[in-house]
Order: C-alpha cells, then structure tokens, then sequence
C-alpha cells in the first residue's frame, strides 16, 4: 500500500510527460500483477481525493490518465468506478468542461471504458440523459486535436449502441413533422452535422469512424433518424468520401449509404443523382483491391440505389457515367468468385430500367454485350445438358426423382440464385425492349448520322434478345430442370418466354410455334399440376396461364388461315377464365373430357375445363408434341362429342376443329368411328354456316373425311375444295404444261391413295376443275395428273372421259365464242383430257365417247383464235392424238371427221400462216406457247394430209401453202426452235410423198422470187415441178448442215427428222427425174458427212441415222460413197454386237440395211450372206418380242408420236 501511495503522489509531482507515462505504466502494472480489489480500491480512493483536492483541472490530467489505463487493463474495473466511487464521474463531467482538449481526450477516453460495460450504462444512463449529452455534443463539435476527435467518437461508438442513448442524441423528443423540417438542426450542435464536419477533415481515419458512428445510428431505425442526415446534406460528403483507396473508410461509407436509401428523402433530394458518379467510380477502384466483401458491399449498395430510384428522378444523366456502370457490371459478373458474381447479376437486373437507359442513344450494343455476359456465365455455371429432351420430359424426370418440397435438389444453392437472378435481369431486359417501342426516339437513336445505317437500334436489340433466349437462356433453363425445379425459377422464366412474344412482333408466330414443338404446352401443364394445385402459388399460376393463353392465340394466329376477330375473342375468354383453374394432371385431364356434368353450375365449370384442354391438346398435337396416348385420346374426344350432343350442346366452331383434329390425328391408333358418333359429328357440322369454320389443312383431316362415306357424301366437296384452296401454288403454268415429265410426281400427295381406293372421289374433283377458281383447278389438274400417271386402272379413264364429254357438251352450248376464250378453267379441263388420253399406252379401238369427244373439241377449236393458246395447245394435243394411237378403221373415221370440220380447218390455215409473220432473227431457241402452237399446227396438218392421202377422204376446205416459205424456213433457220423445224419437216416429207399433189393442201410459190431466180435448167426444173433445181441443192445442203448440228447438239429427233425427210426427197426425185435423184445421191459430200457423223471413224456404225444414210447410199449404188470393204465392217461389227441390248431405232435402221443388201447387187461371200440371214432372224424375233414404248410423248407441251416423225 505504501509503496502505491508514493507512486501516486510522484504521479502528481512529475511535470515531465515521459516522466508522467512512466509512472502510470508502473503503477497499471503493479495492480494487475498483484490482482488484489483493495490495491484497485486504494488508487480509486486516492483519486477521488486528488480530484477533489486539486486546485485546476490541469493537475487533474494525471489522474484520467491513470484511470483511463486501468480500465483499458482490468476488465471489472468500470463496473467497480461507477458502482462504488462513483462521485469520480462529476468529475469527469467538468473535466470536459475545462479549455483543456488534453484534459478532454482523457475524460472521454475514460468515458468510452465505462459506457462499453453494460454495468456502466445501466448506472451511467440518467447521468448522460441530464448532464452529459449536451456537454459531450459540444466538445465533440468543437474538438481540433485529432486525439481528442478519435476519443470523442470512441465515446460516441459507445454510446450508439444503446437505442436510448441514439435517441438521446437524435433528439427524439421531437416528432417526424419537426425531423422532417431542416429547421430543425439550427440548434446546439445537433449529432448530424457534428458527424458532417468531421466527414470534412482530410483524416481518413476521422472519416470512417464518423461514418461508421452514422451507420450506428441509422441501423437502430432508419425510417427515424435517416431524414436529419439526409437534411444535413451527409450524403453529398459520404460520396465525396468514395473516391479515397482508403479500404475501411470505403466500407463505411457503403455501410452508411445502404441504410439510407431506406428512406425515400434520400432519393427525392437527388443526393443518388449527385452520388452515382462516384459510386461508379469507386467500384471501378475497388475491384483493383483484393477484397471480396467489400466488392459485395459496393454491389449491394448500387443494387439498391438501382431498384429504389423513383422513376420521375433520372439517376444517370451522363452517357458517360452509364458506359462505366455497365463496364462494371460486365467486370463484376466475370468475377471467379461466385458470391460477388451473383450480386453483380442482381444489379444487372435493377439496373435494366426504362428510366435508367432511356436518355438517347440508348446504349443497345453495351446491354447486348452484357446480356450476353451474363447468360454465358450462368450457363457456365448450369450442369451440363446429358441430352437433348423435350421440356416436357425433362420436368417428368425430376418429378419422378425430387419431393415436390425440395426447390433446387442436387443443385447448390448459390447457382439457384445465379440462375434466378439471371432470369430476373433477362426478363427486365425484355420489358425494357417492350416498353422502348413506345418511344420514337428510342427505336432510333438519334446521333445516327443521315442515310446510314446503325446496328444500335431497338430492332437489332429485339431480335438479339430473341436470339440469345433460342440458343442460350431456354437450354440454360432445360439443363437445370434435368436436376431439379424450383417455382420461382420457372415462374420467372415462363414470365420471361410471354414477355418475349411482343419483344419482335413480327417474329412472335414462328416463335410460338418453336415453343409448342418443343413441348411447352406440356411443362407449363405439369408445372401447374404440380406446384399450382389447391390454390397454392398464384403467381405462378397467374404466369403460367398467362403464357399458355397468350401462346394458343398466337398460334391460333400463325396456323388459321381464315380466323376471325370473335373467333378469336371467344378463344381468349375461354382461355382466361379456364385456364387458371386447369391444375390437373395430363390423366385426370383426360377423365375430365368423358365426365358429364349434372348441375348448372358444375356445367359451366367443366364445360370450361374441358374445352381449355382440347384446344390445349389441339395446339400441342399440330405442332408434333403428342403427349397423350392416341388411342385413349381419340375414347377421350368422341365422349367428349357424345356428351356435348346429349345435352344438347353444339361447342363453338373453334372447340368442334380441335376436336376433330385430335380424331383425325388418332384415328389409326382407336377403333373406326360407329354409327352414333358419325351421326353426332354430322349433326354438329350441319349447324355450321361455312364447313371453313371448321377445317384444318392437315392430310389426316382429308383422309378423316373421305374414309368415312356418312361424311364424305355430305361434306366430300367442301373438304376438297378447302384442301385444294389452301394448298401452296409455286409452279408456273408452263412448268405445269410439261405432263410428260415424271419427275414432278408427288407421292407425298395424301389424296393418291385415297383416290385408288374410292375412284368416286374422282367426280368430286372434275366438278372442281369447272367450278372453282383457276388457282383451285390447276391443284386438282396437278393431283389428277400424277393420279393417272401412276394409276394402271384403266376404267378410271373411261370414268373420266364420260365425265369430260358431259362437260364439254355443257360449256358448248352454253358458251359463245367470246365466253368460252374467257373462262380459264377450259383450258385445264382440256389438259385433263388430253392426259387421260395419253394414260391409254397402246393402239385402241376409238369408241362412241372418243368420237363424241372428238366432234366437240374439233368444234371448240373452231371457235378459238390462234392467238388462244392456252386453249389450242391441249386441244391439238388431243386431235393429233386420236389420229394416232388408234387402229386404222378409227384412224379413217376420225380423219373424216376433222376433215369435215370447216372452221377447223380455216383456223390451221390461220395458225399455219403465223409461221412466217413471226420469227425475227434473234429469236431465242426457247419454245414459248406461241411456237408450240405452230409446232402442234404443223404436226396436224402433216398427219391430216398423209391420212387423207392414204384413206382418200373428202375434203371440204382446202388449206394453201408457200413452198417458198416452207423451204425457206428450212434453209434459213434463223434460230427457229428444234422443234419447230422437226415440226416443218415433218410437213414437207408429207408434201413429197404426195409429189406436191393433194386434196386437202394447195402448194403455191412466190412468183415473184421465182422470177428473179436464173434459169439454169428449164428441162430439170419442169421435171422437179414445182420445186427447183437450185432450191433441191439448197434444201439438200441444209439437210446435211443439220445433221452436222445434230452431231453437235446430240438433238435424236431432229437427226431422226431430217435423215426421213432426206429420205424421202430422193425418192421424190428419182421419181421425177432419175439422173438428178443419183447426182444428188452420189455428191462426194455425202462422204465426208459421213466421216463427220462417224466422228473420224471413232464411232460405231451403229448409230440409227448412219444405217439409214448408208441404206440410202446402197439403195442408190453410191459405191463412192460407200465402198464393199465399209459394207463388210459393218456386218462384221454387227455380228459382233449383242442384238438385244441395241436401241429400237438402231435395230429397225440395222435391219433395213441388212435387207437392202440382201437385195442388191452387191457381190457378197457365203459366209458373208449367211451372218446377214441370221441377223434378219433375230432382228425380227425381238421385234416381235420387244416392250412397246410410249409412242405419245410430249416435249414441252407439245404432242408427238415417234412414229410419225421416224417412219
């Protein structure tokens, strides 16, 4: 004791400050080693009696400081002072009253020990509340010395951690009116701006603990203590104080700015506008530092601002500011560390606002950028996908597999959330998109300079969101439903899929439609059985019927092609209010379509469920998601049909489509329809107006229709009709008119087989050739044409030809001239024809209907102009086919009758004379409508004159041809069509065989041009009357040129064409003059043509046109032309050649020169004449044994018999 009480008296009698610490230190030490109460009791006594007995406060500072140590020392120390000696506390109190901030530094530091000790404050409260509050307040306000400015908020640390002592300090007794009146801190230092001034030193240590004494504060209630900071303008220098790289200052600060965007002052003072900035900036500085929480805090703090900023109060008024902003948020969401990852995807979401970005130019490019970020992040993060399944499946796993209690399963819980927040930023996003439409200025952004264009546009955005949720979000979101399913996860993203449909409106179908066959319908239907049942979770139920009925109008939209505004009224309505209520599984679903209801009530509520899921199920099925057995399906609609009818109830046109859709799309898997529901289905159908109201362009529907004979007799031609008016037209009609062209058979076409099981559907489809529009009759002329070409039943033709004469007869009679070129069906109903025709392979016997056909199309064409050619091609067609394909005593018969035909004839006349009014020498090769006519024309005369030669028919109008303007158009082609040049051919070979004398044609010749022409041989020329001598050589000159071409060009029916017409001039010479037939036969060019047919000897000799020219040469005893030695090659390698594989024309020309040799007088060997013997006899037993081809063939859309041409 002794040696405490001298330690204490030298602690008054020193004056030297080392001295003075020295002392103190020995004295703190000596107690706590000792750990004896009465050595503690004995220093606070002899302090208490210094303190009384000193003469200044000054001489008291020793004293503080020694007490201040030893509480710091001795951890009961305070609660002994303030219980036992407590009259050292007066003391204290007027020692924070002395002009001493020494003596002050003490005394609060003392104060600080003793308020920390829950036995101080309880015994210390009264003290503060009546006399140390005010005094406190006024020395920390005052303080200059940075000493007494910590110890100051060591105390006031303290002291805030008593609600009692804060409202002591905040001036509770006044009331939030007072508080919410700046007046208010006009008094004696308030603590707000004390704490201000402090903010202003440039001591950042000073700065955070008043920063961190501001949040202690403000966390006991920031409603209460908030507005006094907020009219104090503390924020404003909170900011200030974000731009230091000082790490607890900047925590404090953030600390202090959480709790006071609590209070909407905060906001509406603009102190968040002011701030932004620097809140920006200093993220930027702090993700330099290595300090995670302090990421999270910074990131939490903008987060809030973010999602509190009033909507009228713009935060970012800097373009710059908001490019910084989202770099920081692109650098945030990067970050590896997973907790600072997701609070930078929460800030992403609240910092997508309309009223955050929509200062133009909208920063399109950067949110796309960010966007991006983000979704690959969580994808990142997401479990990978094992496979690729359908949305519905992947729900039904994790149900088999997870409670329905347990929200994230396996997956760990920070991912749900990464995941959840992305969806959240993501579905802003969408809504930012959405609400930016309404905004001219920022569809556009404005600085886009004139007549250019900008990818940073609302548009471009739109698609990029539409995008992004195709090939990232929506398999992101599959992936972590293969886990597990949480309802808020799905509640967001279904919330998310409907906000996209008015993202790109005009994308919004073929974005239904991709939803719905990836089976959206049916996990937006498990998820509300599943978590939405008995009432439970009514946001998502409220989203997932808001999606399900904004998805079935857009696909009502997308696939009916003849809806209407109150259809698609009803159908919302009905969605809107039943949908909501839709919570059951897809089996109870289904039970639910074969209840029948009892009482008015129950009625409307089920009606109501069960016509949702039809049109649910109707949706589901168009676009392949067939989740549901077909056949318990199909029991399930026909109840549903049956019980509607028992109770009198037609459903509306839109529930009876989808009904029978879903039957037609099942009826394979369940049994047929019996008596009763055809008769119900029947029934319903008759109330309709229009059957349109009603039908779904699908093949099973057709096929629904017309397998049932109680349907198809009541509704077979509307179905039709409907099919053929929705079906795509995309092929031209000269494309169309090539009939023979095999390739363009659809065997897709669903009505193919139906027609070869019910031949009747074939009058349904002939009365629609003449009865619908000219787009419906070239569908059904399509269908019936690949039908015939496919189709061996013959009596189906005769079917269609009786059904064609009726027509026929009708139009005729009905029709003038003027009407008939006018009706556009016509035509297509004589291309029809023209191929039944041609469906028949072989020589025929013409019967009644063929000759009655043939009377009214002569007739029609008499009617017509040259210029109607679309219906004179099909006509001629089918003239020049009844010429040919039939046997002779037909043949006769039908020459006569068109023979008869007067303005039959003078419309050929017509047609003929077209030939030299149009072809102007660059005329394209092509063969336009105009030259198939002409070709079909000159093919018909051809075959009139030959046939009325041979059976010496009458004739009753006489046609007349320019032998000058025939030659002519030989010798100069002037590109004319091959065609049309095989065509001409074909005439003048007639003309020769009947040596310029017919009946039927008056060959005449320009006088004129003859005039001019010198006379080189009178006696010649009279001899080839009427052709010339010069005009044989041209014509025989030109014939050989074609045949060079035809060497080039490979054209066979134009080598075949010429060799005839070749052929037939020398015969037509050497009747008329035999010296001029062998000069022309013999010319030395004929051996060089030859040579070049033969290309130099490469060749065979096998070819149909050299046989038959070298017949020609053997038959005339051309021996320049053709030598013994070149004879025998030819029957060496003809011997050599296997007989049966070589090509009719080659056999048939092989075996005319094999038979001219026999006959001539060439000296052959023995062996020589037996290989040609036996080659003649098998000749001819494959002739008798060959296939017969198709001699009808139409090349372009022209007619024409190989026979004719080649013969």
């Amino acid at each position: 004791m002794h040696l405490i009480g001298t330690l204490f008296g030298m602690l008054h009698s020193v004056e030297d400050s080392s001295a003075l610490n020295l002392f103190v230190e020995v004295l703190v030490r000596l107690v706590v080693e000792l750990k004896s109460e009465q050595y503690l009791h004995c220093i606070l006594g002899e302090s208490q009696k210094e303190l009384c007995k000193a003469t200044t406060m000054r001489s008291s500072l020793p004293t503080f400081s020694l007490l201040g140590k030893l509480a710091d020392a001795i951890p009961g120390f305070a609660d002994i002072l303030v219980v036992k000696h407590n009259n050292v506390v007066d003391h204290l109190l007027m020692g924070l009253t002395y002009p001493n901030e020494g003596i002050k530094a003490a005394v609060c530091y003392l104060y600080s020990k003793l308020y920390s000790s829950p036995v101080g404050t309880e015994q210390l409260s009264g003290h503060f509340e009546e006399r140390l509050c005010g005094v406190f307040l006024n020395t920390l306000g005052c303080a200059q010395t940075k000493e007494l400015q910590v110890n100051c908020l060591g105390l006031l640390k303290e002291l805030l951690k008593s609600d009692h002592f804060v409202s002591i300090l905040m001036n509770n007794s006044k009331t939030e009116e007072e508080t919410e009146n700046p007046n208010f801190l006009e008094g004696e230092n308030p603590l707000p701006l004390v704490l201000k001034k402090l903010l202003l030193t440039r001591d950042e240590m000073i700065q955070a603990a008043s920063s961190h004494c501001m949040a202690a504060v403000l966390v006991h209630s920031p409603s209460r203590y908030a507005p006094a900071f907020i009219h104090a303008d503390v924020p404003e220098f909170l900011f200030e104080c974000l731009l230091c790289k000082n790490e607890i200052l900047i925590w404090s600060v953030y600390c202090c700015l959480l709790l006071l965007t609590e209070e909407r002052l905060f906001f509406s003072k603009c102190h968040t506008v002011y701030g932004i900035e620097s809140l920006v900036r200093s993220l930027q500085g702090v993700l330099l530092l290595n300090n995670v929480e302090l990421h999270k805090q910074g990131l939490l703090l903008f987060t809030e601002i973010l999602k509190r900023q009033p909507v009228e109060v713009k935060l970012f008024t800097n373009r710059g500011v908001c490019v910084e902003a989202i770099d920081v948020l692109m650098e945030t969401v990067n970050c590896p560390v997973l907790d600072v990852a997701v609070e930078a995807v929460k800030a992403v979401a609240a910092f997508l606002r309309k009223d955050h970005l929509s200062s133009p130019p909208v920063l399109y490019e950067e949110l796309q950028k960010l966007l991006e970020a983000v979704l690959k992040r969580c994808a990142d993060l997401s479990p990978s996908q094992s496979s690729k399944r359908h949305a519905g499946d992947l729900l039904f796993s994790v149900s088999q597999s997870h409670p329905a209690n347990r929200n994230l399963g396996r997956v760990p819980q920070r991912q749900g959330q990464f995941l959840l927040s992305t969806l959240e930023s993501f579905r802003n996003a969408c809504r930012l998109a959405v609400e930016f439409q309404g905004d001219f200025m920022a569809q556009e952004n404005a600085f886009t300079a004139p007549n250019s264009e900008s990818k940073d546009t609302l548009s471009n955005f739109s698609e990029f969101l539409l995008r992004i949720c195709d090939s990232l979000c929506i398999p992101m979101v599959m992936s972590y439903l293969e886990t597990a399913v949480s309802p808020s996860v799905t509640e967001v993203f279904i919330s998310t899929l409907n906000t996209l449909f008015t993202v790109v409106p005009n994308m919004r179908n073929k974005f239904s439609k991709k939803l719905a066959s990836s089976s959206f319908i049916r996990l937006t239907l498990e998820l509300k059985a599943r978590f939405c049942s008995v009432q439970s979770n009514p946001v998502l139920n409220h989203t997932c019927s808001s999606f399900l009925c904004s998805l079935c109008l857009n696909l009502y939209s997308a696939t009916e092609k003849r809806r209407t505004s109150q259809e698609e009224q009803e159908m919302s309505e009905l969605l809107q209010k039943g949908l909501p209520q839709l919570n059951y599984t897809i089996a109870e679903s289904l039970l639910l379509l074969s209840e029948t209801p009892e009482h008015f009530f129950l009625d409307q509520s089920l009606c109501s469920h069960q016509q949702c899921f039809i049109l649910l199920l109707y949706f589901a099925y168009t676009f392949g998601d067939r989740f549901v057995p077909d056949a318990e399906l199909f029991l399930a609609v026909r109840n549903f049909l049956l019980s509607a009818q028992d109770h009198g109830d037609c459903p509306p046109s839109h529930i009876l489509r989808a009904a029978l859709y879903l039957l037609a799309v099942c009826q394979d898997k369940g049994n047929a329809l019996d008596m009763r529901s055809l008769t119900t289905i029947r029934r319903m159908l008759d109330n309709l107006p229009d059957l349109s109201l009603v039908y779904v362009h699908c093949p099973l529907l057709l096929k629904f229709f017309l397998c049932y004979p109680e349907l198809m007799g009541r509704f077979g031609h509307q179905v039709l009709q409907l099919w053929f008016s929705w079906e795509d037209c995309k092929q031209t009609e000269a494309e169309e008119a090539d009939f023979g062209t095999s390739s363009q058979l659809n065997s897709a076409d669903p009505l193919l087989p139906i027609l070869k099981s019910n031949s009747s559907i074939l009058l349904i489809l002939l009365d629609l050739v003449c009865s619908s529009s000219v787009e419906v009759a070239w569908k059904v002329l399509m269908t019936l044409r690949t039908f015939l070409e496919i189709n061996e039943d013959v009596l189906v033709c005769d079917l269609l030809r009786s059904q064609f004469l009726q027509i026929l007869q009708q139009l005729l009679v009905e029709s003038s001239s003027a009407t008939l070129q006018a009706n556009r069906n016509l035509p297509i109903l004589l291309s029809l024809l023209f191929l039944v025709q041609l469906r028949s392979k072989g020589i025929r016997e013409l019967d009644s209907t063929d000759f009655k056909l043939l009377h009214q199309v002569s007739n029609l064409c008499g009617k017509c102009r040259p210029r109607d050619t679309d219906l004179l091609q099909p006509s001629l067609n089918f003239l020049y086919w009844s010429l040919h394909q039939t046997t002779p005593c037909s043949q006769q018969r039908a020459v006569a009758v068109l023979l008869s035909n007067v303005p039959l004839l003078e419309l050929l006349q017509k047609v003929l004379e077209c030939t030299w009014r149009q072809s102007p020498p660059s005329r394209p090769a092509y063969l336009s409508s105009e030259d198939a006519l002409l070709c079909s024309g000159w093919l018909l005369v051809a075959s009139l004159l030959l046939y009325q030669h041979r059976y010496n028919t009458e004739v009753h109008q006489t046609l007349s041809v320019d032998l000058t303007e025939v030659l002519n158009a030989v010798v100069f082609r002037n590109k004319k069509p091959i065609l049309l040049l095989v065509s001409i051919l074909q005439f003048l070979r007639a003309l020769l065989q009947q040596n310029f004398s017919s009946l039927l044609v008056i060959v005449g010749q320009d006088t004129a041009e003859s005039a001019t022409q010198p006379q080189l041989s009178s006696q010649q020329d009279t001899a080839l009357h009427p052709l010339a001598m010069q005009q044989v050589f041209s014509l025989v000159v030109s014939l050989q040129n074609l045949l060079v071409h035809v060497q080039l060009q490979k054209d066979l029916l134009l080598s075949r064409a010429v060799v005839a017409c070749l052929e037939t001039l020398v015969e037509y010479l050497y009747v008329k003059n035999q010296d001029v037939a062998l000069h022309i036969v013999s010319q030395p060019w004929h051996r060089f043509l030859l040579f070049t047919l033969l290309n130099g000897g490469q060749k065979s000799f096998l070819q149909p046109e050299v046989l038959r020219l070298i017949t020609l040469f053997v038959r005339y005893q051309s021996r320049n032309i053709i030598s013994q030695k070149e004879i025998s090659q030819i029957i060496h390698e003809a011997a050599e050649a296997n007989i049966a594989e070589l090509p009719e024309a080659t056999s048939c020309a092989l075996h005319r020169f094999l038979s001219q040799i026999q006959s001539s007088h060439y000296q052959l060997e023995p062996e020589q004449s037996g290989i040609i013997q036996t080659l003649l006899d098998r000749l001819l037993g494959q002739k008798t044994t060959c296939v017969k081809h198709q001699d009808i063939v139409c090349l372009g859309s022209v007619a024409l018999s190989l026979s004719h041409i080649g013969d």
